[in-house]
């Protein structure tokens, strides 16, 4: 097994321990904040306490224990978890429209990933105002999240062997916190009974509106999924009993302590550091703010995860991917990782208070767990569960999550329309790029590459033709091996005719299951024109030169190719003659009578598209060895012009 590998087909202390330093951390860290945002201004009194802790209790069991640990955790894609993940395993039940919620929970996910860091490290850095209330945390906030960005270049392998550690401690706090303050006011436990959370939601004073509260306590559930590949489903299961048994300890601590202030405000003050003892508090708040970085860490990587993902299935434009360790799903995007800096960074200075971001926390990742149940109810029709099932709980779900959604609505003009917008220009992002991939596929023309065969071979024979390369490869996107794009055709023998001794026409195609890398050789024409198709997994990054090479290589062992130059001074020293690869690019013709939506979305694609990785690079191609040829796409041709002639 690799280094940072863990079995997933077993629970183990060592798996357990990486689980609670890969995945609880943006669900372990809302302690901080959740109780101080249900009491928000108000005077704190018995009904609001106990019925906030029994919103949460029953949140965290309805939907982080019963959908996400008992029901989602099964719709693995080979072991993969993840809104995309879930949409690879559904997609194939031909359903359109299920791009969307795809897209929407994506979208949403993204933005969740840019308030986390700034909310998390904010709410345990301001412990500090309990020790001087005159310390400025904005400055050591921003200089934290930085330092954290920037470690993201060399990898996290060294930092990760001590997130499970760290996060071991920090649970261990909750837990006995929580334990310390029930034990001197054990009437909270009394708000395990639904009642209260009833009577807070119908009768209380805006008692309905504090959902919008209650919901942070489950933010993370999400992660619990998209990190189903880390950990496994197993660890997983096990290790959630354990930390929700801390969570709810230290929620009904906090309680405790509230009830026995009753009738005052909370006036800035932190229910989770007052259950400290103050010879405790520095050292509570350094493992606060550890664990705060733990969390920012598990998002920041998961964010590179979703959007490789989105790369992969084509929702999101191509960018330049890093692998800085051997960890599984360890990836390293830096375009991604500095544009989220400098929003996680802003985020700090729009708000300058954890409390103030609370407002903009939530109103996303409740959009991403509806498109989650959306996608999950048709997971379960693919798995023929029986229908009363399916109905009772995508019933039960939906009404949950609406309500928490509307409560959300009422922090929109709060700080919740920060999350919204950014959710909603990723969302946009990726409608333009998967509408104008749509429009482009419905333009391209095959044509029965038999049809050209016989005289692409006459030119590959014809000596008047200089030669252009010794093995010319063609990527395509045909899926049949018959076809062929009529652009390559005209690029081989009209646009400049390409003399070559053999001809490779590569297609690649994107399956369902994450990690798969197979390949098809087939040889077409004998010795003149092959093909050969991939097959990779949406977590693999298609480097297609090596890829490539390796394939030829296979070949030549086994006989099947030789790859020696024909050049006679070149074929006596066994020199391997020369590959070249072309790639064709389209740009938009001027060419073209368009309706305001395909003007628009294609505009907006080609302006994305100059600003993401060219396509030699997104294919992993060596640039020495690549020429890019320029298509025009023509979508709809002007209609011809009534010329006269004039004598």
């Amino acid at each position: 097994m690799a280094t940072g590998q863990i079995d997933h087909k077993k629970v183990t202390a060592a798996g357990i321990l990486v689980t609670l330093g890969i995945i609880y951390g943006e669900i372990g860290t809302s302690p901080l904040y959740v109780m101080s945002a249900i009491i928000g201004e108000q005077a704190i009194d018995e009904d609001l306490v106990l019925g906030g802790l029994s919103c949460v209790f029953w949140t965290l069991t309805i939907l982080t224990t019963f959908k996400y640990i008992t029901l989602t955790l099964r719709a693995d894609n080979k072991g993969e978890g993840g809104i995309f993940s879930l949409y690879a395993l559904v997609r194939k039940m031909n359903v359109k429209w299920l791009a969307i919620p795809a897209m929407i929970g994506g979208a949403a996910l993204l933005a969740d990933g840019i308030i986390t860091p700034p909310i998390s490290v904010s709410s345990a850095v301001e412990g500090l105002t309990m020790i001087n209330p005159d310390i400025h945390t904005v400055p050591i906030i921003i200089g934290i999240l930085f330092a954290l960005f920037f470690i993201q270049q060399f990898g996290t392998k060294f930092v990760g062997r001590f997130f499970g550690p760290v996060m071991l401690v920090w649970f261990s706090m909750l837990f006995i916190l929580g334990i310390k303050e029930i034990y001197l006011n054990p009437i909270v436990f009394k708000a395990i009974n639904p009642y209260y959370a009833f009577h807070l939601l119908v009768y209380y004073k805006e008692g309905f509106w504090i959902l919008g509260a209650v919901f942070l306590c489950t933010t993370g559930a999400e992660a619990l999924y998209s990190d189903l590949g880390h950990c496994g489903r197993k660890n997983i299961r096990v290790s959630w009993g354990m930390v929700k048994i801390a969570l709810l300890a230290n929620y009904f601590g906090q309680g405790a302590w509230l009830l026995n202030h009753t009738g005052n405000t909370l006036n800035g003050a932190k229910p989770f550091f007052a259950l400290m003892p103050g010879w405790f508090l520095f050292a509570g708040i350094i493992i606060a703010t550890s664990a705060a970085i733990v969390a920012s860490q598990a998002l920041i990587s998961g964010t590179f995860t979703v959007v490789n993902e989105g790369m992969r299935l084509n929702f999101l434009p191509k960018g330049r991917v890093e692998y800085p360790t051997d960890f599984r799903g360890q990836i390293y995007i830096p375009s991604i990782n500095w544009l989220l800096c400098a929003a996680c960074i802003g985020i700090v200075l729009f708000f300058q208070k954890s409390s103030n971001m609370e407002a903009a926390y939530g109103l996303a990742i409740i959009l991403t767990m509806m498109m989650t149940t959306i996608l999950l109810n048709y997971y379960l029709y693919l798995k023929k569960y029986p229908k009363i099932f399916i109905y009772s709980v995508i019933t039960m779900l939906s009404i949950v999550e609406v309500s928490f959604l509307v409560a959300n609505l009422s922090k929109f003009s709060q700080g919740g329309y920060v999350t919204v917008i950014i959710a909603a220009l990723i969302f946009l992002m990726m409608w333009v790029w998967y509408e104008a991939r749509k429009i482009k596929n419905s333009l391209v023309e095959f044509v029965p590459l038999a049809k050209y065969a016989d005289v692409i071979c006459d030119v590959s024979k014809d000596t008047t033709i200089p030669k252009y390369a010794t093995h010319l490869v063609y990527l395509t996107s045909a899926y049949q091996e018959t076809e062929v794009e009529n652009k390559i055709i005209y690029s081989i023998l009209q646009k400049q005719p390409k003399r070559a001794d053999l001809y490779w026409l590569v297609h690649v195609d994107v399956i369902d299951e994450p990690y798969a890398v197979d390949y098809r050789v087939t040889q077409l024409v004998k010795d003149k024109i092959m093909h050969v198709r991939f097959k990779i997994g949406f977590r693999v990054e298609p480097h297609i030169n090596l890829m490539f090479r390796q394939v030829v290589q296979e070949l030549v062992k086994s006989g099947e190719l030789t790859i020696t130059s024909n050049y006679i001074p070149l074929r006596d020293l066994h020199i391997a003659g020369d590959f070249r690869f072309i790639v064709m690019e389209k740009f938009l013709s001027y060419e073209n009578t368009l309706n305001f939506y395909t003007k628009m979305i294609l505009n907006l694609y080609f302006v994305i598209k100059n600003l993401s990785m060219n396509e030699e690079r997104a294919f992993g191609l060596d640039s020495s060895a690549v020429l890019v040829e320029k298509v025009p796409l023509i979508v709809t041709p002007p209609g011809s012009y009534d010329f006269i002639r004039l004598d």
